[in-house]
């Protein structure tokens, strides 16, 4: 890996930033009672410049992790709640033709709540495919198509969507396009009993905690530019290919991932390693990502990106014991 010097400016700006997220975190956990990983999976796609798929139980608090980033990084947040008859129109926002008063017609825009820089899509496989397509092109293009007329979206633009894994009747799994856009996927597990005793106390009694704004869409914005700007060493960059590559059966060199994996990770799926490191070493204060924080966003990057064969389930075979093995391998 390429040495920092000691008088490189990058140092300065990543003590800075490290120390300000620090605070970000601390502000946030006030809230977030035990979900310490979460809340650090959630920042990191926040500070790549991504989008989020949280995935947990009901009651685990993913819409009050979603409001609480909101108030925090002082971003605008919009909240969608996705069911069966929602329309692309009631995201994106639609025309509308208006009279005025001396009887002149004209179409006005009406923008939909995509128009913000958090979006909270809560519950998305609940909608059908037209509409979760939808946010395709704006999750992707930060803008969207309306009426055959490009409309930009403010900045920064992210998506933290939301998914129940218990409940799958009356539901439409996202297709691995729309899975790919996503940086990461979030699994929230059920607190330890220590976290649930806090929880109880403090969500129970008069007194909640509000969170205060430490940041702002443009102080995140440099945030994201600085995670831009960090050296990336080697061995890192070996890492993420060697693991990238390995995990498509078409390609690897283990007979175990040809046997039983459908389809592997694509090139988007590096590219957000390579972000993903970078947004966690200045989440912790270093100033070069490590080959431990690859192991740690593998699962995160990987396990929404991949399948397995009807076969490996029948073994008993799941992604996780997958990327474990994929993960062992680069180690």
């Amino acid at each position: 890996m390429s040495e920092i010097l000691e008088n490189d400016p990058i140092i300065d700006k990543v003590t800075d930033a490290s120390a300000l997220l620090q605070q970000v975190r601390s502000e946030i956990a006030k809230v977030i009672i035990g979900q310490t990983e979460v809340v650090d999976l959630s920042l990191i796609t926040l500070l790549a410049g991504g989008h989020g798929l949280l995935v947990g139980a009901p009651g685990l608090a993913k819409t009050l992790l979603v409001e609480t980033l909101a108030t925090v990084t002082g971003l605008s947040e919009k909240r969608v709640q996705f069911t069966p008859d929602l329309m692309p129109a009631d995201i994106l926002g639609s025309e509308v033709l208006e009279t005025d008063d001396k009887g002149k017609r004209a179409f006005r825009f009406i923008k939909g709540p995509v128009f913000c820089q958090l979006l909270m899509a809560d519950e998305i496989n609940r909608a059908s495919p037209r509409t979760q397509s939808a946010l395709l092109q704006a999750m992707q293009e930060h803008e969207v198509t309306i009426a055959g007329k490009p409309r930009k979206l403010p900045t920064p633009f992210h998506v933290l969507a939301t998914q129940n894994p218990i409940e799958q009747e009356g539901t439409y799994p996202l297709p691995e396009a729309q899975l790919d856009r996503f940086l990461l996927q979030i699994d929230i597990p059920y607190p330890d009993e220590a976290a649930e005793r806090d929880i109880l106390i403090a969500t129970t009694g008069t007194k909640s905690h509000k969170p205060k704004a430490l940041l702002d869409g443009a102080s995140l914005i440099e945030l994201q530019n600085l995670v831009r700007t960090m050296p990336v060493g080697k061995k890192v960059i070996d890492a993420i290919l060697t693991l990238i590559r390995m995990a498509r059966p078409d390609e690897t060199s283990s007979q175990r991932v040809r046997d039983h994996v459908v389809w592997g990770p694509g090139p988007r799926a590096g590219q957000a390693l390579m972000l993903g490191c970078r947004a966690r070493a200045l989440l912790h204060g270093q100033f070069a990502p490590r080959l431990e924080d690859v192991i740690a966003l593998a699962p995160a990057v990987l396990k929404h990106r991949m399948a397995l064969g009807f076969g490996a389930r029948a073994e008993g075979e799941t992604i996780e014991t997958f990327i474990k093995y994929l993960v062992q391998e680069i180690a």
